[in-house]
């Protein structure tokens, strides 16, 4: 009851803030708070380390953009990782603003711990995508602002691979590239690559909203028919298994067409490759005759607010202000994070970033990860699954068991 108490309060905090001060979430001051009190205001702020200089710019851009405030901002260095941690641990200390992985959202919502964007929230939800949207979104309420988006996509090597190839996988598989050069890679063995074949197939994981611990239809006819084309694929001697960065030697000393990542591997294979680096969303499979979207987990960083924050208004203000156009952008430029506004989709500058264009192409594609706490009985069983493939232990006869198998250890142990 404290916790409902703290919320109504906050809440109704910032609907009367939000009725005397009609800033936009754009920044521009208000000629209806000219004659209004300026009001002090402190507000911590946590971010990464690569983040802190930029941040402190926005802050001083959003006190200049607010003149109904005078605005006091402490700008310390804590990583995405340990942000949810410390909210957890002891939320008076918490930062009024920070970033934390999409995937924690349900732990702090369910905890009581963020509030719900309620400020100028039509305006915020025509900026992002609405697969950023729903990460971001508990039970119908937004609460938190995306950031940038964490997936994977596809890169491959446009001597070998043109953009029309590369949209179909088994056109790709079908190329005769050469003596001694693959033609794809990803990996089967890893359980944030793996379920990209599922979700084609139209199966669930944790029901079709991810918030349902009893519930993964991997094993059913949709997810027989994933099982089979993955252990085709893993048979098929122009794959390879990306263990221990093999399928990035390879694809950088071009013996591989293409293969699966993310933005993180873009510096050393366009030291490699050059203009001769093209990356796209993951491709088109068929299945059962029918030419089904590969569609992998996407997590998010994003802003949040604190329940507790003694600045409601402020605060969300400053959470929007951080993810607008500008400010996306310029994360962009000074720390290669690639945008979610929907604006910069089509951005000339971050179009030239062939992983950034892709990683935002993909997005559209992909699922957001399931964040209930059940999540954690997925990792090991499904990793188990994509060995047992790769070492030829999952044959055809053996597949339906396997896959029953799978699924009742990653639903039957039901996590608090």
């Amino acid at each position: 009851m404290k916790l409902k108490k703290v919320l109504a309060i906050a809440m109704a905090t910032v609907m009367t803030a939000a009725m005397l001060v009609g800033c936009g979430s754009k920044g521009g001051s208000n000629e209806g708070t000219k004659s209004a009190e300026v009001q002090d205001v402190a507000l911590k702020v946590w971010v990464p380390e690569e983040e802190v200089e930029i941040t402190k710019k926005m802050c001083d851009d959003f006190a200049k953009a607010h003149p109904e405030y005078k605005c006091t901002f402490d700008v310390s260095i804590v990583g995405i990782d340990e942000s949810v941690n410390l909210l957890t641990t002891d939320p008076d200390l918490a930062a009024d603003v920070m970033i934390v992985p999409s995937g924690s959202l349900s732990q702090v919502v369910e905890a009581g711990l963020i509030l719900p964007i309620a400020y100028d929230i039509d305006n915020v939800k025509k900026l992002y995508g609405e697969g950023a949207l729903e990460a971001c979104t508990r039970d119908g309420k937004l609460y938190a602002v995306p950031s940038s988006p964490n997936s994977f996509f596809m890169y491959y090597n446009k001597k070998l691979f043109d953009e029309n190839d590369v949209k179909s996988l088994e056109s790709m598989m079908a190329k005769d590239l050469g003596d001694g050069i693959s033609n794809f890679s990803c990996t089967i063995s890893n359980s944030w690559y793996i379920e990209s074949f599922f979700y084609a197939a139209g199966c669930t994981l944790f029901g079709a909203d991810g918030t349902d611990p009893t519930n993964c239809t991997w094993n059913d006819a949709n997810g027989l028919k994933a099982g089979k084309y993955v252990l085709d694929l893993a048979k098929n001697p122009k794959y390879v298994e990306d263990l221990d960065g093999i399928a990035g030697a390879l694809f950088k000393d071009g013996k591989l067409g293409a293969l699966c990542s993310g933005t993180w591997s873009y510096p050393e294979l366009h030291d490699a490759l050059g203009d001769d680096l093209g990356a796209c969303a993951l491709p088109t499979i068929i299945l059962d005759g029918m030419k089904v979207q590969l569609s992998n987990f996407a997590d998010y960083k994003c802003h949040v607010v604190k329940a507790s924050t003694k600045a409601p208004l402020a605060a969300q203000q400053l959470c929007e202000w951080f993810d607008n156009e500008a400010n996306q952008l310029t994360r962009y430029t000074e720390c290669s994070e690639t945008p979610t506004c929907l604006s910069l989709q089509d951005n000339e500058e971050i179009a030239k970033n062939v992983a950034a264009a892709a990683l935002i192409a993909q997005t559209e594609f992909a699922t957001p990860q399931p964040s209930i706490s059940q999540i954690g009985q997925y990792w090991d069983p499904v990793k188990a699954f994509g060995d047992a493939v790769i070492n030829g232990d999952v044959t055809e006869a053996n597949l339906q068991s396997m896959l029953d198998s799978l699924v009742d250890s990653v639903t039957s142990k039901l996590v608090e």
